[in-house]
């Protein structure tokens, strides 16, 4: 049994599991699926103060806190117990575009040149971890929720707003694939 947990699953797994989750969600206590908020819910709970953003019932949020609570101990067990032994494979043309940008480091799910200690006090890192993690946390807020809110929760409603958003993440991320992370990576 652990070795089929352990190999490579098929794409549409996840989207299989994403999408019951967000009917179960609504059927079972018409509850919205999205991360973003909860760090508003953090924050809220242990340091509300006086700020009015954050003066809201958000006990009544509280599963969410069991939510993430999960997908931190299923990201710890996947690492720890059910990670593949194979080294990550990579397209080979991929490999070559990405050794031209001086990352070699295929061991990982991302480079150590790019997500690493050392590389965050390099320009690329810095510009990579810090800039490129204030922009999502400002889009995040600025969008009024994330990725999974919008695109998974929102266009599963319907909700025009989540269609604007999920256009502005889809072309925010072709632009920052493909003109400016190539950019970056020559730094």
């Amino acid at each position: 049994m652990l070795e089929f947990l352990q190999q490579p699953w098929p794409w549409y797994t996840a989207g299989i599991i994403i999408g019951l989750t967000v009917p179960a969600l609504l059927i079972l206590g018409n509850k919205h699926f999205g991360i973003s908020a909860n760090l508003r819910h953090i924050c809220a709970a242990c340091f509300p103060a006086g700020v009015k953003f954050f003066q809201y019932d958000w006990k009544k949020e509280l599963w969410n806190f069991f939510f993430v609570g999960g997908i931190i101990a299923g990201a710890f067990i996947a690492s720890h117990w059910l990670a593949n032994p194979n080294p990550v494979q990579i397209a080979p043309a991929l490999a070559t575009e990405l050794q031209g940008y001086g990352l070699t480091d295929f061991s990982g799910m991302v480079p150590a040149e790019l997500v690493s200690w050392e590389s965050l006090f390099t320009l690329r890192g810095f510009i990579l971890l810090v800039v490129g993690g204030f922009l999502v946390g400002f889009g995040t807020r600025y969008a009024g929720g994330c990725t999974s809110g919008h695109a998974i929760m929102g266009l599963s409603n319907l909700q025009w707003p989540s269609l604007i958003a999920t256009c502005c993440f889809m072309a925010g991320g072709f632009l920052m694939a493909n003109l400016i992370l190539p950019f970056i990576l020559q730094l």
